[in-house]
């Protein structure tokens, strides 16, 4: 036998080119006759079933996939074979070679001969196994996240860096009254008071310009009318597109900062009364001295004591004296204007203090609270019960240092009105 010349082509049958090429395009590629038995597979689909192509070709499916599979793959099947539809759709085959569950998208198509009869099946398979199950991980987490995030007291959304909302969790939609598919997309001036949302945008800004989380506390009136306090925490985060966004987390602290309002107006008023306690009445007097001294107003401060006091709790018991306090305190507050500040400072003692108040005007309101006073009725069990009181009035001086200048004249005008028989009113200086 003669041997080749050498670089010569080996001997034998060419190979297919469009086998090779459907051997490389990474897909599963068969077809089948009408009777669903394999004419032909290409590697992929060879290596998925385990088997070379000698033993696969005239096999249907039953000899390589798990029954549940089958059904539906055989439907898939015959709707191409009997009907002649071409089909699109997902497909999940339990391969009994390895056990594995794989699912692939598939594409069906019937093949059919010259006169254009239906002789068979062309199928063209993909992989998406993988896809599929980080798909699956995917809308698991995203469920997760939204049940935390629409559970989570508080408001949770995120903006990008031209005003709009890319997210907002139901605590956010309730608040704005709007479900979320109507908030998502929209700019913030759209959904928010102009004021409030171009404050919130300036934060942002400084976020976007810092790259820095910031907080504080904001206040919002929700769609009920209610106004609700946040505490407001924003941090830097780029958007799924990967522009610049933000995304803000406010907490409803309403009922923290009631409480805290509650506190502190407790903390300054006088449980028994209702008025101004000594300690939150200095501070209002400093902050009114230093206000009339800048622009040169008056100022006035009426000092009262309630008259014989102690005779009237060891005549008629606390409870008793308790009410001759309330009404006196009421009758003051009935005498005044809103800028004006009454407070209890001791047991039957008060002050009054009256921003843009002259000596004269002060004069005139301490005479009128002392005529009302003296005709209260506030035991009808006691009809003979009077309640009178003495009145020191002074006003700022030129010469005022600090409040305590004011104070002392005040307190002295009391003792002189005092020292005069009581149910009187002494302005210093002048009597």
């Amino acid at each position: 036998m003669p041997k080749p010349e050498p670089g010569a082509a080996p001997s034998g049958p060419a190979p297919d080119p469009f086998r090779q090429l459907l051997d490389e395009v990474g897909a599963f590629v068969y077809t089948i006759d009408l009777q669903g038995r394999y004419t032909y597979a290409n590697r992929l689909v060879l290596e998925l079933l385990g088997h070379p192509l000698d033993y696969v070709l005239g096999k249907d499916i039953s000899h390589f996939f798990g029954e549940k599979s089958n059904e539906v793959i055989r439907e898939n099947d015959a709707r191409v074979l009997r009907g002649g539809e071409t089909i699109a759709r997902e497909e999940t085959n339990l391969i009994k070679a390895t056990g594995e569950l794989r699912t692939y998208w598939s594409m069906k198509k019937p093949l059919r001969d010259a006169a254009g009869n239906i002789v068979g099946m062309l199928g063209i398979s993909h992989d998406i196994t993988e896809k599929k199950r980080l798909e699956d991980c995917v809308r698991k987490q995203k469920e997760l996240l939204d049940t935390v995030l629409d559970n989570v007291d508080a408001l949770v959304y995120m903006k990008d860096v031209n005003r709009r909302f890319v997210y907002a969790n139901q605590h956010m939609a309730d608040v704005l009254g709007l479900p979320v598919e109507r908030i998502v997309g929209r700019l913030d001036t759209e959904l928010l008071p102009r004021d409030l949302a171009d404050r919130l945008w300036a934060a942002d800004q400084k976020i976007f310009a810092s790259g820095q989380r910031q907080s504080s506390e904001e206040a919002v009136v929700d769609a009920s009318g209610r106004l609700r306090h946040y505490w407001r925490v924003v941090v830097p985060l780029p958007a799924p597109d990967g522009t610049p966004a933000v995304i803000g987390l406010s907490t409803d602290i309403t009922e923290l900062h009631e409480l805290k309002e509650e506190l502190r107006r407790q903390a300054g008023t006088d449980g028994l009364t209702g008025l101004a306690n000594r300690r939150s009445f200095w501070e209002r007097a400093v902050h009114e001295f230093a206000r009339s001294r800048r622009h040169g107003t008056p100022l006035s401060l009426i000092a009262i004591d309630i008259d014989h006091f102690k005779r009237l709790n060891d005549s008629y018991g606390h409870p008793l004296g308790d009410r001759v306090l309330c009404a006196f305190a009421a009758c003051c507050q009935s005498m005044l204007r809103e800028a004006d500040l009454c407070a209890r400072t001791g047991g039957e003692e008060f002050c009054i203090l009256l921003p843009d108040t002259d000596l004269d005007d002060a004069r005139r309101i301490a005479e009128r609270i002392r005529v009302s006073a003296g005709s209260l009725c506030v035991d009808g069990q006691s009809p003979q019960l009077r309640i009178s009181a003495s009145f020191g009035v002074a006003s700022l001086e030129s010469g005022d240092q600090a409040f305590d200048a004011l104070f002392s004249r005040a307190d002295r005008a009391l003792y002189c009105a005092k020292q005069q028989g009581r149910d009187r009113i002494f302005a210093w200086p002048g009597g």
